[in-house]
């Protein structure tokens, strides 16, 4: 059967579905949505129980929408909205999502936007035709949000055309004889970088992930037969934003691919930032780029947003489900439901199995799975790590021995994830007295991707959640942070003789401002450099944790030589990673347990440490394969 008669098959199955009080106008086929628009919106706004009913019949993801034809002009709508919302809401912006006929009201309150017991709300959508939702303003305005917006907005219509190519991909005619279910390494296994798997079956090919080597630049190995051609690859899934995940995608795009990526909203968000930010270090540091910000533009055209536990078909035989992964914001576990019933795997990704500061522990309760594909950073036997509490206790030490002394504390971090744990830990020990107030800079993304952080804030647990929207209580905005905003600030941060504390990116110090600090601090003993993030084998970063008192660096282009007096430590505990413990615990509480288990995202020895370990006191079946490897699930 081909995609026509299929998508004519599903609009009668839609049509007979349908409460006779629904009158539908017309039916469209986004991605892996059927589309359902309807000139009586107002009938079933609000009313999530159509579509979900629909959606069971179907087995399909159900979207209803006003019909265009109803909808106000946007410009027209937006100053009708200010005159009939009560300035006391304190609007802070409003934005049309044409895709969906949804108006969003971002305002301080919410519930003053909403009126009496939601009459306002209907009021509005009554005039406008808009399906009007509201949402409270974040704490800390992001840039990349709104830009990444204002881009979907604007290029709408070769948006659409995108989703329809998806739809009829998803629908092309499958094939028949025997099926069954492999994975091919592609990076990251025996290796923390790169990370990409290539999953096929029969029918189709599905990419997880697509990084790049932080401490090499090395890319995953996609010049084999089964990679190539790239338009014969289904669907790309990133499980999180990290560049050792995310940094080689929008060069697919560059050397053409066309197909959907799917992730989080937040993930979608912060690869973008994060990919950008790549592009500016690598002209910085005289590199040659892997791609350009087009190539990000069109990744981000083509990229589906999911949200937790919502199940989307990716291929004509696989379905997809994000759960939480707790490891950074938007962060998931990939759950593929492959065939009817044939095999379920899951990949972890990077995955954290502990409550901390930003997020819930990671999920690990399953419908089904029979393989699973894990991380193991920190998996080797001795790889125990403190807990959050004596991590923030150690800190607490070290930076009052430091500052007391009257040096400078220069702390390495991801710019996602790493930064925003540690910026909670330091306004807690300051506002409790533990150590001396004084400033701390932020240099490089850090403050963008907290932002982004407070712009999504259901992914985050409940506590941090309550607090970011307290004004008095939210502690990204406490009055110690400064944001280093210019290269003269950052010039004056670094010559001046007052103690204070950086937190700059990279990481694993591979580029960003943090290396101008370290140059310029290096050779003072009075001075600290505090680790807090995993170091990668052969990253600059393991180089001077490993005790190196002179290092070579490069200086745009040029080389210096430069000794190393300043005090070094690391502080275990603040890793977005599943210690070893976290990791069994993981694995023993998991329901249902599975079949076999794979092995990544390690280094040699962890992974092969780990996958003994599971196999000892589980008996589950374990594999830790190379790279280039190719692994027969089903």
């Amino acid at each position: 059967m081909n995609a026509d008669k299929l998508f004519d098959n599903l609009r009668e199955e839609v049509r007979r579905l349908a409460p006779e009080s629904l009158e539908i106008s017309s039916i469209d086929f986004e991605g892996p949505i059927v589309v359902i628009y309807t000139k009586e919106y107002d009938k079933v706004s609000g009313d999530n129980k159509v579509a979900r009913d629909m959606a069971q019949g179907l087995h399909k993801r159900v979207d209803i929408r006003p019909d265009p034809s109803t909808l106000g002009d946007p410009d027209e709508v937006e100053k009708k909205l200010r005159e009939l919302i009560p300035e006391e809401a304190g609007i802070f912006d409003i934005f049309f999502n044409d895709d969906t006929g949804e108006v969003i009201v971002e305002a301080i309150k919410p519930d003053v936007v909403k009126g009496s017991e939601g009459s306002l709300i209907l009021n509005l959508k009554q005039e406008t035709g808009w399906n009007v939702k509201v949402m409270r303003t974040p704490p800390i305005p992001s840039k990349t949000v709104a830009d990444v917006r204002g881009y979907l907005r604007n290029y709408k219509d070769e948006r659409h055309e995108m989703l329809r190519r998806v739809a009829r991909r998803l629908a092309r005619p499958t094939l028949g004889g025997e099926q069954w279910v492999r994975m091919t390494t592609l990076g990251g296994f025996r290796q923390v970088g790169r990370s990409a798997t290539l999953l096929m079956t029969r029918e189709s090919k599905i990419l997880i992930d697509c990084g790049l080597d932080p401490g090499s630049d090395d890319t995953p190995y996609f010049a084999i037969p089964e990679i190539q051609p790239l338009s014969e690859i289904d669907a790309v899934v990133l499980t999180h934003a990290h560049l050792d995940h995310c940094g080689t995608l929008p060069a697919l795009f560059k050397y053409g691919y066309e197909g959907p990526v799917y992730c989080t909203a937040p993930t979608r968000d912060l690869m973008a930032l994060l990919q950008l930010d790549n592009i500016k270090l690598g002209f910085g540091e005289a590199k040659k780029n892997l791609y350009e910000a087009k190539d990000v533009r069109k990744e981000i055209m083509h990229t589906i947003t999911l949200k937790y536990n919502e199940t989307t078909d990716i291929a004509p035989d696989v379905r997809l489900t994000m759960y939480n992964a707790g490891h950074i914001l938007g962060s998931s576990i990939a759950h593929f439901h492959i065939g009817d019933g044939l095999h379920n795997v899951a990949f972890s990704g990077d995955s954290k199995f502990e409550k901390t500061w930003l997020f819930n522990p990671a999920h690990n309760k399953f419908p089904r799975l029979e393989s699973l594909v894990i991380e193991s950073t920190y998996g080797g036997r001795n790889d125990v790590q403190p807990s959050r509490s004596d991590a923030s206790e150690e800190m607490g030490r070290l930076l009052k021995q430091a500052t007391e002394s009257g040096g400078k504390v220069l702390i390495p971090v991801f710019a996602v994830g790493r930064s925003q744990e540690v910026m909670l830990v330091i306004e807690e020990l300051m506002k409790t007295g533990k150590i001396p107030k004084l400033n701390v800079y932020l240099d490089g993304m850090i403050w963008e991707a907290t932002a982004i952080h407070t712009a999504y804030p259901e992914f985050l647990n409940t506590q941090l959640r309550t607090k970011i929207f307290q004004q008095d209580e939210n502690p990204f905005l406490s009055p110690i942070f400064k944001r280093v905003e210019t290269p003269s600030m950052r010039e004056e941060i670094c010559h001046s003789p007052d103690p204070c504390i950086v937190l700059a990116t990279s990481g694993m110090m591979s580029g960003g401002p943090v290396m101008e600090y370290f140059r310029e601090w290096a050779d003072d003993e009075k001075n600290w450099l505090l680790f807090v993030g995993y170091q990668s084998e052969g990253s600059i970063g393991r180089t001077i944790q490993r005790g190196r008192n002179e290092i070579t660096l490069n200086n745009r282009g040029k080389s210096i030589n430069l000794k190393i007096r300043m005090q070094r430590e690391t502080v275990d505990g603040f890793s977005g990673h599943s210690d070893r413990k976290q990791l069994m615990k993981f694995i023993s509480t998991m329901e249902p347990r599975p079949d076999k288990i794979i092995i990544g995202h390690g280094e040699d020895r962890k992974c092969s440490d780990l996958a003994s370990s599971l196999y000892k006191k589980f008996g589950i079946e374990t594999k830790a394969p190379q790279n280039l490897e190719t692994v027969r699930l089903r």
